[in-house]
């Protein structure tokens, strides 16, 4: 059996996971068997999935399988992205600079904070009443 030539890197974002497999191919980007239009809606979050790829000019040599779970649409698009930019680590390392410099190497330790006992949700607390 031939060995399958791929790297694998894996993004968390929120409660975002995303396991990327980057292939040799010519560019086609599948989440979750879906293709990357119809999973993502906005443009914005499909420019976010391919910015490590466009900033190193690999776009058109790997084919990127990557499967998305929890979270939000927006969690799950940046958990790609920081799995893509690792992936892209694992084939050439001298890519660390450009990606590092831009910031796409830094998993963002952002997430909603916890509701507390006796308050409404996480900051906010119950009406007041003096009388």
């Amino acid at each position: 059996m031939a060995s399958l030539n791929q790297f694998i890197g894996t993004g968390r974002r929120k409660t975002s996971t995303a396991r990327v497999f980057l292939r040799p191919g010519k560019g086609d980007i599948t989440v979750n068997h879906r293709a990357l239009e119809h999973y993502f809606h906005t443009e914005t979050a499909r420019a976010t999935v391919r910015q490590p790829l466009l900033a190193t000019e690999t776009a058109d040599k790997f084919d990127a399988l990557i499967l998305a779970d929890g979270g939000g649409f927006t969690g799950q698009a940046e958990a790609c992205r920081l799995g893509v930019a690792r992936a892209l680590l694992e084939f050439n390392t001298e890519l660390r600079p450009k990606l590092k410099e831009l910031g796409m190497l830094t998993r963002d330790p952002r997430a909603s904070e916890r509701k507390k006992y006796g308050q409404k949700g996480a900051r906010k607390r119950f009406q007041f009443s003096k009388r």
